[in-house]
């Protein structure tokens, strides 16, 4: 599926959100904090323009991706990419000082699996940060964005992405998803210490935190 939307992937998050995606990845960028020397891996980085954001103050950033559709739509980034499974990732324990996951661990088939995972490769002292979609946390506000979500977004995707069927996919998979609370439920119980959350755009998206111990 994420093949088949890749070759219009970015153009159709920036219409969708309504420009805010660069909103989010920069407010990812800042609550990881990623410094010039340190060791970042940008998990379910798609084509790798959260990659390059990461990588904006000089730390060394691999982008690492399930599906390769999306990783050779960013080969024009000029990044270290890797094909990796999130369950099963390629690298060694402690192997990075961060790790980002941005909109992607709604796809990884057991997210506390995916998070203990992400955990082994983080060095002891090291960061987490989760970008994900989230509960509107303002009753009328969130109305009106699950009926953008269900109606309006699949309808906006059949003109802009080049696999519209996936999008449906996407709104009902942000209904299914846990709210702020639950989710840090999750990355606690995967062995994260130190567990926060901020939300964004009213809730729409949530930035959770954490620390390997």
């Amino acid at each position: 599926m994420f093949d088949r939307v890749a070759t219009r992937y970015d153009i159709t998050n920036t219409v969708l959100s309504g420009g805010q995606d660069r909103f989010w990845r920069i407010a990812t960028r800042k609550a990881l904090a990623p410094v010039a020397g340190e060791r970042v891996l940008d998990l379910a980085a798609g084509t790798g323009v959260s990659t390059v954001e990461l990588a904006r103050h000089g730390a060394w950033c691999v982008a690492a991706d399930f599906s390769l559709g999306m990783l050779h739509n960013g080969l024009q980034r000029n990044l270290p990419m890797v094909a990796a499974d999130a369950l099963h990732l390629p690298f060694a324990d402690a192997s990075f000082d961060a790790v980002s996951i941005s909109f992607g661990l709604r796809n990884v088939v057991d997210p506390v699996a995916g998070l203990a995972e992400m955990a082994r490769v983080t060095r002891p002292g090291g960061r987490l940060v989760v970008c994900e979609f989230s509960t509107p946390t303002w009753s009328p506000f969130a109305g009106v964005y699950h009926n953008y979500l269900m109606r309006a977004l699949p309808e906006i995707a059949r003109r802009v992405s080049s696999n519209p069927e996936a999008y449906v996919y996407l709104a009902e998979s942000i209904r299914a998803w846990p709210d702020q609370r639950a989710l840090a439920d999750k990355v606690i119980s995967a062995g994260w210490s130190k567990v926060a959350w901020r939300d964004l755009t009213g809730g729409i998206v949530a930035l959770h935190r954490g620390v390997r111990p």
